[in-house]
């Protein structure tokens, strides 16, 4: 029997499609609004509101605004990722591009950063893997995200697993660091060899 902690996602959250975006997505200055492509948003890096373009939208229908908080599931490609919005540009309004699917509205035991994390980890990834359409391009349908499984641990156990998870990040920031620099002095090395070689 499956006890309260094990969920499906739609059970504790609320999931809204992308703003749609007919055609390649243009960029437009001063037009007022910016936009998330799948680009701009990293699981690492979060969302990169640099690199986020100002479009001008058309249609009808009424934008879901993204707001802080938010999670963005990339919905399209090879890599079906989740990406916790956190401290977007204020007095701007965002938009999500149509290849992401908004979900927010969490239920006050769970929390963006730990589901963040969730959705990203094996058990949820391989649901997405094994639902994925498409022979080239793979596609999560929005009824695939709401039956993604979650589990819903302790508040305190969910801040214990981010803490840990953001500790990795910075070990491995600092490990690339230390490759980098490392590398960078071998090639300095080997360039010295064959400088003073033909001295």
């Amino acid at each position: 029997m499956i006890d309260d902690k094990h969920k499906k996602l739609i059970d504790i959250s609320s999931i809204l499609p992308g703003h749609p975006i007919r055609g390649v997505i243009t960029e437009k200055e001063e037009a007022g609004v910016f936009v998330v492509q799948l680009k701009d948003a990293s699981p690492n890096r979060g969302v990169d509101w640099s690199s986020c373009i100002e479009i001008e939208l058309t249609g009808k229908r009424k934008p879901d605004w993204v707001e802080a908080g938010d999670i963005l599931f990339s919905s399209r490609g090879r890599n079906n990722h989740a990406v916790l919005v956190d401290s977007p540009p204020e007095a701007k309004k965002i938009v999500a591009a149509p290849h992401f699917f908004i979900i927010r509205d969490l239920n006050s035991n769970v929390l963006p950063a730990y589901l963040t994390w969730l959705l990203n980890q094996p058990p949820c990834q391989r649901h997405f893997k094994r639902e994925a359409e498409g022979s080239h391009t793979k596609n999560i349908r929005r009824g695939v995200i709401e039956d993604a499984p979650v589990v819903i641990p302790s508040l305190q156990k969910q801040k214990n697993i981010i803490n840990l998870a953001e500790a990795q990040k910075q070990q491995q920031f600092i490990l690339k660091q230390l490759i980098h620099n490392g590398e960078r002095t071998m090639n300095a090395i080997a360039n010295d060899l064959f400088v003073s070689d033909t001295q």
